[in-house]
């Protein structure tokens, strides 16, 4: 075997962004270095091999999601490349200790502006901005949940600018996916490089579906609480993890039509007869939930559902109305928010964001918009979106009407430069752009899970790492050691 059928990196390219691998001088990474010895002594040939065997294990595992506007047929996998991301353990504390302040405040500002609305009497945050919200359930005034959580289970969006420091770009307190994507990837790139991954120190992830029924039976009173996953069903984006995960956990996946309501409490249909259901982990939007309190028209959700809810007769992971904290233009606001609530700094900084429905921020991205990114703030999935410096004039030109017409739909922020991992591409490694979904349980504690699911923009250059938008995914690992 000759050198140049063995894979190398001289031709790789540092693009002037934080490399995850390697230094701005070339130099790799301490945390890297074993890794990047064994990517050397793998011949081209077998990585191509190894990718295309991993690509081929999703399929036939299953792995796929549904794209509602593909033309090519809907069911695609999530592109998982065999290189992991490596995060050493110093920079993951931090990540950590981030997190569970940033969930910690936000959960009391759900329970505040659903109760006291304290934050919003001293102008903290706008009171307008809440109640005008959409996500702002009226029908969850006054409402405290079981144990006093809202946001059970929150998947934070990341991204490491040129600085090396991680930003907090999003907040999904919603129905956030993707972690089965995190646990199927480390169970596929662990047999890919079984003795790097143990050499290396890496924590693991496959407890998190006992964490998470442990979680959900934490909301229930009872000693053993019968817990269920609802699902919107089999053409939803995200069946695969729905049911990936009910079946995990070894509890019941439903619909909406699998259950029924009777005196407050919610039962589920089965071949003997209704068993009272006590925890959902609920993957419905909230105003499908129940179409008595909500969309009218909904026929995802149960009848009376809510009720059972209010009495207190049922636990929904996350609460009802936790999408308000979800808002875009509420995310300016979260630095205010921890400081109100904790008296500290926040740990892991916000990305710089413009508010269109502010005078002087409306003028600035008005002026500035081909510099910027422009977000409608309840999209989701990387649509209503404008990357700026990637955009046509026309596009500029659109978006600002679009800004005009309905400021407070808009925000904007700098174009970050998102850091790059090596991945590969054909019989090469190129660096391509990630972010980085951490997830978090909030139970008897609040637990950042080891471990994330990293999303890749596969197209060189792109700075779009959602599935929806043809991004693919990488193996986080996170060491203990340094």
């Amino acid at each position: 075997m000759t050198k140049t059928d063995l894979m190398e990196f001289s031709n790789y390219q540092l693009e002037g962004v934080y490399d995850e691998m390697f230094e701005s001088g070339g130099d790799v990474r301490n945390h890297y270095g074993s890794f990047h010895k064994k990517i050397l002594d793998i011949p081209k040939k077998r990585l191509s091999q190894l990718q295309y065997s991993t690509d081929k294990t999703q399929l036939s595992m299953g792995m796929t999601f549904n794209v509602y506007h593909a033309t090519e047929g809907i069911e695609r996998i999530l592109h998982l490349d065999i290189i992991p991301r490596i995060i050493n353990g110093k920079e993951w504390a931090v990540v950590d200790k981030g997190l569970q302040q940033r969930i910690h405040a936000l959960n009391l500002f759900l329970q505040d502006i659903y109760n006291d609305r304290k934050i919003l009497k001293d102008g903290v945050v706008p009171e307008e901005l809440i109640l005008s919200s959409k996500d702002y359930l009226e029908a969850c005034v006054g409402l405290t949940p079981p144990k006093g959580i809202w946001c059970h289970i929150t998947g934070t969006d990341l991204v490491r600018n040129n600085d090396g420091k991680f930003y907090v770009l999003e907040d999904n307190l919603r129905c956030p996916s993707g972690v089965s994507y995190m646990l199927e990837n480390r169970e596929i790139v662990k047999r890919v490089f079984p003795d790097l991954f143990h050499n290396l120190g890496v924590r693991p992830v496959a407890d998190y579906p006992l964490k998470l029924l442990k979680m959900l039976q934490h909301l229930s009173g009872k000693d053993r609480p019968v817990v269920g996953v609802m699902t919107p069903g089999v053409y939803n984006s995200a069946y695969f993890e729905h049911s990936y995960l009910a079946q995990q956990m070894g509890i019941e996946l439903v619909t909406g039509q699998d259950m029924v309501v009777r005196e407050n409490k919610v039962y589920m249909q089965t071949t003997r007869g209704l068993s009272q259901v006590d925890v959902l982990y609920r993957r419905i939007d909230d105003t499908f939930l129940d179409p008595l309190h909500f969309n009218k028209d909904s026929m995802l959700g149960t009848p009376g559902l809510f009720d059972a809810y209010k009495a207190g007769n049922l636990g929904l992971a996350n609460a009802p109305g936790t999408g308000v904290a979800d808002d875009k233009a509420v995310y300016a606001y979260v630095p205010r928010i921890i400081k109100y609530y904790l008296d500290e700094d926040p740990i892991i900084e916000n990305v710089p964001t413009y508010l269109c429905r502010e005078e002087d921020d409306r003028k600035y991205v008005l002026e500035n918009i081909a510099d910027l990114v422009v977000k409608e703030t309840n999209a989701a999935g990387g649509y209503g979106m404008l990357i700026g410096p990637k955009a046509t004039r026309e596009e500029h030109d659109k978006f600002r009407e679009l800004i005009k017409n309905n400021p407070k739909n808009y925000i904007a922020q700098p174009t970050l430069s998102l850091s790059t991992v090596p991945t590969v591409v054909d019989k090469a490694i190129e660096g391509r752009h990630v972010d980085l979904r951490p997830y978090v349980l909030y139970g008897e504690n609040i637990e950042v899970i080891p471990g994330a699911l990293t999303r890749v923009a596969l197209v060189r250059g792109s700075l779009v790492v959602n599935s929806s938008q043809g991004g693919g995914s990488k193996d986080t690992w996170v060491l203990y050691e340094d």
